[in-house]
């Protein structure tokens, strides 16, 4: 934390450091739940974007993800159906598409006692913020991810 009469410009240099140090750790600790659960960090992605966006095409995954080169994202959910953690199934409206869905049940099995341990601590964590501190890390965070959002397609565009 920077000294309280630490100027605008200190202050955000800190911020700045902080942030990389809180993105670096996310990634490292999704990487670590996902060797947890028997998968890599990109299928777990995977999972995550099902489980939070809902069933998707393996066309629709790949957009969703960037994996879009020879048969990358083929080759995440043929790991992750033989792992259990998605179904592949046909469309019933048009037998040609296949519709990939998480198997919740897996997920929370292999990996939700990580997930809702750290729950807990951040919730913990959280009951000793005011109010205003809450709205105002939830607008942080928003951002942060919008801004990571805009970023990551720039860079698929270039």
């Amino acid at each position: 934390m920077p000294p309280k009469n630490a100027t605008r410009a200190e202050s955000i240099e800190h911020m700045s450091a902080v942030m990389r140090e809180f993105m670096a750790r996310a990634v490292l600790f999704q990487d670590a739940v996902a060797r947890s659960g028997g998968n890599n960090s990109t299928d777990m992605q995977v999972v995550g974007l099902l489980m939070s966006e809902g069933p998707a095409t393996p066309g629709e995954l790949a957009e969703r993800t960037g994996l879009t080169a020879g048969g990358s994202i083929t080759a995440v959910i043929d790991r992750l159906e033989l792992a259990g953690y998605v179904t592949r199934e046909r469309d019933a409206a048009d037998r040609r598409r296949v519709i990939v869905t998480a198997r919740v049940e897996t997920v929370m099995d292999r990996v939700g006692p990580i997930y809702g341990r750290v729950g807990a601590r951040w919730a913990e964590y959280l009951d000793t913020l005011t109010d205003e501190q809450i709205r105002f890390a939830g607008e942080l965070f928003a951002r942060a991810a919008e801004i990571n959002r805009e970023e990551i397609e720039h860079l698929r565009e270039t």
